[in-house]
């Protein structure tokens, strides 16, 4: 019988940022030339002061007309080695003053939005990630202590397998608005670590056909999705001599959600869904999601990190509508990245029921801590 060593794989993700961190392969400077003879050449815009950071071009639009900005912002994004083309509410002469003064590449602007590579498999996301929402599809390991009586032990490592690909990104029409559409699927895993072997408790798989648009600071994810939930062989084994029945839990669903940016790195968003197939039948179909996040935009330079914050709230009609709570909080390290993801280290806490499926009936609280990577 194959046994699980979930401390393995936990040590291996943290360890992973080290030997294979990823430097960025664009110079900025080359991308400010070339960004400056293409809008010369195609559009006979004199913009040579053009701020690059990080491959992500700063655009001040407040002189540009309405299809200046799309036509600009499009060539820009097409330009090799550029991640981002942010658009400012800036005129070009305080652009200008911006990028010559000395150490200032980048500022924190009211209104401000990102503009992504087009095309097949581009780069980034119109919607970003959900930084406490339990089963959103990454790449992570975590450790949780169980304040309350839970379906098997009190220590319980989790990890997650997954991630949202975009296939196809384009704009909409002679604007700045943009949609793309994709997959996104993930694996959540826990074990019980007071269990000898580390045994595998429960598995959920998650599978969906998703889309999503964003216009400025406004974005919003629709998905097709199925999830279904599995039992360790350890656990089974284990449970032989109880009572313990197992739920064959699996649905289909869709759900929507809508999300705006306000300044100073805040986040808010909400939505809902319903499932249109499940078993078992008697399964309750609607849900609603919200939530609130921070994301500094005032980075700790002496060890290039930022603290982030999120809160996130489920409903669901099956549990009579009360509320589950994640909460995560802690450090982006902006310069550990792997495969082109960021490290985030952050301490959690969860009170509802459990996101874990085959015990979705039962009510837990936990704290912990984890390793997340987001594209």
């Amino acid at each position: 019988m194959m046994t699980c060593r979930p401390l393995i794989t936990l040590a291996g993700v943290l360890l992973a940022s080290a030997p294979f961190a990823q430097a960025s392969t664009a110079d900025d400077a080359y991308i400010a030339g070339y960004a400056a003879a293409a809008l010369k050449h195609d559009l006979k815009l004199d913009m040579a002061a053009l701020p690059v950071k990080d491959g992500v071009i700063t655009l001040p639009v407040a002189n540009l007309t309405s299809a200046q900005r799309a036509e600009a912002s499009k060539v820009l994004s097409e330009i090799p080695g550029v991640s981002a083309v942010k658009i400012a509410e800036t005129s070009l002469e305080e652009s200008r003053e911006v990028a010559t003064a000395e150490g200032e590449t980048s500022t924190v602007t009211i209104a401000e939005s990102l503009i992504l590579p087009t095309g097949l498999l581009p780069t980034g996301h119109l919607f970003k990630p959900l930084l406490a929402d339990p089963r959103w599809a990454h790449f992570s390991a975590a450790y949780r202590n169980y304040q309350s009586n839970n379906f098997d032990g009190r220590n319980i490592a989790s990890v997650s397998f997954g991630e949202t690909i975009p296939f196809y990104r384009a704009n909409i029409g002679l604007s700045t608005a943009q949609w793309e559409a994709g997959i996104q699927a993930g694996v959540f895993s826990d074990f019980n670590l007071d269990a000898a072997s580390s045994d595998l408790v429960n598995t959920d798989f998650i599978a969906s056909l998703y889309s999503s648009v964003r216009s400025g600071q406004f974005s919003a994810f629709g998905r097709l999705y199925h999830q279904s939930s599995h039992l360790g062989d350890e656990f089974l084994l284990r449970k032989l001599d109880t009572k313990f029945e197992r739920v064959n839990l699996s649905y289909e669903g869709v759900d929507l959600k809508l999300s705006y940016e306000l300044p100073y790195g805040v986040r808010v968003y909400g939505g809902g869904g319903g499932l249109f197939h499940r078993e078992p039948a008697a399964l309750k179909k609607w849900s609603t999601q919200y939530g609130i996040e921070f994301r500094s935009p005032w980075r700790l330079d002496f060890a290039s990190m930022r603290p982030i914050i999120a809160a996130d709230f489920k409903n669901y009609d099956e549990n009579n509508w009360s509320t589950d709570i994640s909460a995560r909080a802690g450090m982006e390290f902006d310069n550990s990245k792997v495969l082109g993801r960021k490290l985030q280290i952050m301490v959690e806490y969860f009170n509802g029921f459990t996101p874990s499926g085959q015990f979705y009936k039962d009510k837990v609280e936990y704290v912990g801590l984890g390793a997340h990577y987001h594209f």
